[in-house]
């Protein structure tokens, strides 16, 4: 877990070199595929390609930056059970008990770390393509709601028991 100066932690998904065969030989260039979180419930995602491996990580920083979206989190866990669809890649999220830790791989893991989740179920489904696992992960999330907010948008009071 890499944090910037800007206390965002920014996780390396895949790095792949890429050849393009031109009449002189093979023209390599990289694509890189990013996280970026702040830890506290926003994460965003950016793909980045270029000659130099540098330049393709900061291209990728940077979009990740812009397309952060903010995900309810409830004591370090999802409210819910959720799946995330994108392509054939279909990403299982499960909220689960305190000390159960981050149980995911790959970029299910890279996005739950960078997030601020630290007790979750995760199973990725079809697909172990890092981009598509990424975007169905990154869409599960995205369409969580806070209790709060649908309740507000169905003009209901939330239940509180007493205690």
């Amino acid at each position: 877990m890499e944090q910037n100066e800007l206390g965002m932690v920014e996780k390396i998904v895949s790095l792949n070199r890429v050849a393009k065969v031109v009449k002189g030989g093979r023209r390599f260039s990289f694509s890189a595929l990013v996280v970026v979180g702040d830890g506290k419930g926003s994460v965003g995602f950016g793909l980045g390609k270029a000659q130099e491996v540098p330049e393709a990580l900061r291209k990728a920083t940077e979009r990740a930056r812009k397309s952060m979206i903010r995900i309810p989190l409830i004591e370090g866990t999802l409210p819910y059970e959720v799946l995330g669809i994108y392509g054939a890649g279909r990403v299982m999220l499960k909220p689960a008990s305190r000390g159960t830790g981050i149980i995911a791989g790959g970029a299910v893991r890279a996005v739950m770390e960078a997030v601020g989740v630290s007790d979750v179920l995760t199973k990725a489904i079809g697909t172990n393509n890092p981009h598509n696992v990424l975007r169905a992960t990154v869409q599960g999330l995205a369409s969580l709601r806070a209790s709060e907010d649908v309740g507000e948008m169905r003009g209901k009071k939330l239940f509180t028991p007493r205690k």
